[in-house]
């Protein structure tokens, strides 16, 4: 146990390393202003938006500074709300792979967020990029106070989760058959 809370800290104070714009409830316009960019935010009102907002805080990272570091433990989610986001992965033959990019609209860390375990790949901002974060804690507060919003978004979380392992294992399949 002692290990995981020490992991979570380092989760932490990647955030504490960056800049911290304020509360979520300054950009809930400009997270609404992404619903038509954003699957996760495609059936949500502008009322869930306020309501999700005021339990965000929003980060400010530099191009080149890292958000989410792999291996670490991790506690929250993050919504790009401008800007682009590399993401690395470790891999067998090179010490950091680029896997892909990620901007605005999308969310990133869900999978820590939700089961604790350590952090998938490492997270870089490629350019000025400014994200809200959706913490554990803040997520099991939602689901006491706004039922009904809690349960839209672990409904899309997961839904969100379940297209990712479908594309993956279709890619690996793919990758299995040229091998053959």
């Amino acid at each position: 146990m002692a290990d995981d809370n020490l992991s979570a800290a380092a989760d932490h104070n990647n955030l504490a390393e960056l800049e911290r714009v304020g509360a979520g409830t300054a950009i809930a316009g400009e997270i609404f202003g992404l619903v038509g960019k954003s699957q996760f935010f495609a059936e949500f009102s502008q009322e869930d938006i306020a309501d999700l907002a005021a339990y965000m805080d929003v980060y400010r990272a530099q191009p080149g500074q890292m958000i989410i570091r792999e291996g670490d433990a991790g506690d929250f989610m993050m919504l790009i709300v401008d800007g682009e986001v590399d993401i690395l992965k470790k891999s067998f033959r090179v010490a950091q792979q680029h896997m892909t990019s990620a901007g605005p609209g999308m969310t990133l860390g869900e999978m820590s967020m939700i089961d604790g375990e350590p952090r998938f790949a490492t997270c870089i901002a490629s350019q000025l990029t400014v994200f809200a974060v959706l913490t554990r804690d803040s997520m099991a507060k939602i689901i006491l106070d706004h039922p009904s919003l809690g349960s839209k978004i672990l409904i899309k979380m997961v839904t969100m989760l379940s297209l990712r392992l479908r594309q993956t294992s279709a890619r690996l399949l793919r990758v299995m058959e040229e091998n053959r």
